[in-house]
């Protein structure tokens, strides 16, 4: 077991260990619900799977291969582990990855836009000109709670039925009106 802590501890696996402690940090932190992993790795070439399952598997090989490669090669070849761990993590982070694409969707395809005339729930105790949040639901079936406003004097109440018509950028907040339907 010491040998094992020493190499873990020693140069060059030391740099892996250190960022296997964070790793192993950030999913405490989302495991206990400070953090959300749902950011994904386009710019890893790995589009649509998130980047914290990415980068945590490419630490892990890295780190593995980097503690067996202490061990076979030479004190004199050490700074070349390293490089050759990454290398071949990545390549192998690569091939694990790339059937669990289709698993993980490509991103939300909708814009704010496409919920501009469209009806919505009030989904918050009340939605006034200050504050509000309503669900809406779009064309393909899938729903989301927006931000809402409403102008002037109207108030709604949970479970009314309001009217997207803008989208305000700035506030990146949805202006609404009551809606009544016909029966």
């Amino acid at each position: 077991m010491t040998d094992f802590l020493h190499i873990a501890l020693s140069f060059p696996t030391v740099i892996f260990t250190f960022l296997l402690v964070v790793v192993a940090v950030y999913w405490l932190t989302v495991i206990t619900g400070l953090f959300e992993a749902e950011d994904d790795a386009t710019w890893l070439g790995l589009g649509g799977v998130p980047a914290g399952i990415t980068l945590s598997l490419l630490i892990a090989l890295a780190w593995l291969l980097c503690l067996i490669g202490s061990v076979l090669t030479p004190a004199g070849a050490l700074t070349a582990v390293p490089i050759a761990a990454v290398a071949l993590a990545w390549l192998a982070v690569r091939g694990l990855l790339k059937p669990l694409r289709r698993l993980f969707p490509q991103g939300d395809t909708r814009s704010r836009g496409d919920f501009i005339g469209q009806m919505c729930v009030i989904r918050t105790g009340t939605a006034t000109p200050d504050f509000g949040q309503a669900e809406v639901t779009a064309a393909d079936g899938a729903s989301a709670i927006v931000q809402v406003r409403t102008t002037g004097q109207d108030r709604l109440t949970r479970g009314d039925n309001a009217l997207i018509f803008e989208y305000d950028k700035d506030g990146e907040f949805f202006w609404v009106m009551p809606y009544e339907s016909e029966h």
